[in-house]
């Protein structure tokens, strides 16, 4: 599709300059001016040119990332347009100019012209997963049909707050302990490299046999001064990732290792409450727009982040499919907690299914806060010991040769 580059004037009289794909200028001049635009100029961009902004413009929205965030705050600023009764159209043309995402910035640029040529607003986002996935779409199309895209627009806005907030709670829990870890890996290696040696021609004229522990780190820093013996780590390091990737990318193995995450000490229940805070939060406020419960359960399954969970899910798609209930299947298959499960059975049974996977995600969100603080505070003092551990050991393998030399004089 060629592109145009136009130079317009909107309703406030600001001057907007831009280059966007259109069919033809005859086509983008209707699109601006129906969008409000005094359009001043209109010319195509030649291949050279195309070349140019390819390698900067295109390079720059390529290499950014649409976040929850940025989704969330589109949702939720839509929402209040079109509550106020600003035309979809309208609402979208002024999200389009005021959006600092560049990504973000271009899709609605093609969602804004898709809706003008009458599409609907869920199947023009359909055609950019990139930016908005199935639960995004699946929600606007719930309430495009129920005449509710405002309400709907603020509980999508509402729900990927809560998404946000609690993907933050985890990072923190898991960044302090990763981070801690890898400064005292690198102090390590470098008192190993470089600290030891200067103390080895000392050993020397000590004489005497040096301590085990002392040869074991000796020789440690005599291969971590070899070139090749950095060049050999780095691969073996790279392809450990590459195996690793390619296993977790592969369904059997991706179920593998979910379920481990599921039994690691300390994190392995905080994974599990926030996997199910996570499925409570989104089942429901897909259940609560008007979305059938297969198709729910159906997107449920792919954001679910844990294939344990979405193998749960995904039986539970099924059984219902053939007339069944929820919660016997998710009890069945062990995946949830027995509160949550008995939770969404009272649901079940009371018809409020929604509101009560509402009450589990505010339950579970809370025990995942409570279980970051608590998991933070207890990880604070193994960390100080690891380090510690790790600064001692080069500090005690100086320092033994010195009680060996003491033992000889005596």
């Amino acid at each position: 599709m060629p592109q145009f580059k136009y130079r317009v004037r909107d309703y406030r009289g600001t001057a907007i300059e831009e280059t966007v794909e259109a069919d033809s200028a005859v086509t983008l001049r209707t699109r601006l001016r129906e969008q409000g635009m005094y359009v001043l100029q209109i010319a195509e961009v030649q291949p050279s040119a195309l070349q140019g902004a390819f390698s900067l413009e295109a390079l720059q929205t390529a290499t950014t990332r649409i976040t929850i965030r940025d989704k969330s705050l589109f949702a939720r600023q839509l929402a209040a347009m079109t509550s106020a009764g600003v035309s979809l159209v309208r609402s979208l043309t002024v999200l389009e100019e005021q959006s600092t995402n560049r990504k973000l910035k271009k899709v609605l640029t093609q969602v804004s012209f898709d809706v003008q040529q009458g599409s609907s607003l869920a199947a023009s986002m359909r055609k950019f997963p990139q930016a908005f996935d199935n639960l995004f779409v699946a929600m606007i199309q719930a309430g495009e049909a129920g005449g509710l895209l405002d309400q709907v627009l603020d509980r999508l806005s509402k729900l990927l707050e809560d998404q946000d907030r609690l993907q933050r709670q985890v990072r923190s829990a898991l960044a302090y302990p990763v981070t801690v870890l890898i400064l005292a890996v690198i102090i390590f290696l470098a008192m190993v490299t470089f600290i030891l040696p200067v103390f080895k021609d000392i050993f020397k004229q000590l004489g005497g046999e040096l301590p085990a522990f002392t040869q074991t780190l000796m020789g440690l820093s005599e291969l971590l001064q070899n070139p090749f013996a950095w060049a050999f780590l780095i691969v073996a390091g790279s392809g450990i990732t590459w195996l690793y990737r390619r296993y977790n990318n592969s369904p059997g193995g991706r179920r593998v290792v979910d379920r481990i995450k599921l039994a690691l000490p300390l994190f392995g229940d905080l994974i599990q409450k926030a996997s199910v805070a996570r499925f409570c939060r989104t089942f429901g406020s897909l259940v609560r727009s008007g979305v059938p419960i297969l198709s729910a359960l159906e997107i449920v399954r792919d954001t679910a982040g844990n294939a344990v969970i979405a193998d749960a899910v995904d039986e539970a798609r099924r059984v219902i499919r053939e007339g069944s209930l929820i919660s016997p299947t998710l009890k069945k298959e062990k995946a949830f907690p027995p509160m949550a499960v008995q939770m969404i059975s009272v649901g079940e049974e009371s018809g409020e299914l929604d509101s009560m996977l509402m009450k589990v995600a505010d339950f579970y969100e809370s025990e995942v806060e409570q279980a970051v603080k608590a998991l933070t505070s207890l990880l604070e003092p193994i960390m100080i010991v690891v380090l510690g551990g790790l600064v001692g050991s080069v500090i005690l393998a100086m320092y033994l040769p010195l009680f060996t030399v003491f033992d000889l004089i005596k």
